[in-house]
């Protein structure tokens, strides 16, 4: 499988990105999807995440309210709207693919990068304050 991340730039705060990433090689609509970022000097971290079929979808506190995620399995196509940027949103963003599902009862599933199985290169997203 291959994940394809576009839409990053720079962007001045209180702006808006919209995220793609597109997949190939494998059978997109059974994957749940997750987006994470790395700033530098940081570890990776978890931004959103969302399941197969869309019914289960999952953010990070520092961009609830203000990041939506979605997907269109038509088009092995999975989205991070992002609104009102910070700052401190400046960051690479990676798109992620995981096979097994997101289990119930921890939340380690779709939060943990050792947890997904095939990631794309990155889009460097820049916020200016």
């Amino acid at each position: 499988v291959q994940l394809q991340a576009s839409g990053g730039g720079l962007v001045r705060a209180g702006g808006s990105l919209r995220l793609s990433c597109v997949a190939s090689g494998g059978t997109f609509s059974r994957y749940g999807m997750g987006w994470f970022r790395q700033a530098p000097g940081k570890e990776r971290e978890f931004v959103a995440a969302i399941n197969w079929s869309g019914s289960n979808i999952y953010y990070s506190d520092p961009v609830k309210g203000r990041f939506t995620i979605s997907r269109d399995n038509a088009k092995n196509t999975v989205y991070l709207q992002m609104n009102s940027l910070k700052f401190e949103d400046t960051a690479v963003y990676y798109c992620a693919a995981r096979r097994a599902p997101f289990y119930s009862g921890s939340d380690r599933y779709y939060r943990g990068p050792d947890e997904y199985d095939y990631w794309g290169q990155g889009t460097q997203v820049t916020v200016s304050s």
